[in-house]
């Protein structure tokens, strides 16, 4: 993982972390549901946002590494994975 990235991804996930810390003491405090609510979508833009970008780091490294040096394997595999990875964030 690019290096830049890997330390944005490291402080985004620790902001996720705060804010799951947070939604957790919402919810023992008996908060109103929809700003419970809310918080919890903002929690899953923030790891849709980590996923996007550690997607669109693996495909510029590890991908784009397999089809200029790898094998035929090497670049069928790397095609099945981001279409495993794909088709699970349809679900």
């Amino acid at each position: 993982m690019d290096g830049k990235i890997k330390k944005s991804q490291l402080a985004r996930l620790g902001r996720i972390e705060g804010q799951v810390r947070g939604i957790a003491r919402m919810i023992e405090e008996e908060r109103y549901c929809i700003d419970v609510l809310n918080q919890l979508r903002a929690v899953r833009a923030a790891l849709n946002k980590v996923e996007q970008e550690t997607l669109g780091d693996h495909l510029q490294h590890c991908v784009a590494h397999a089809f200029h040096a790898g094998s035929e394997k090497d670049r069928k595999d790397k095609i099945e994975e981001i279409l495993e990875v794909l088709d699970s964030r349809r679900h």
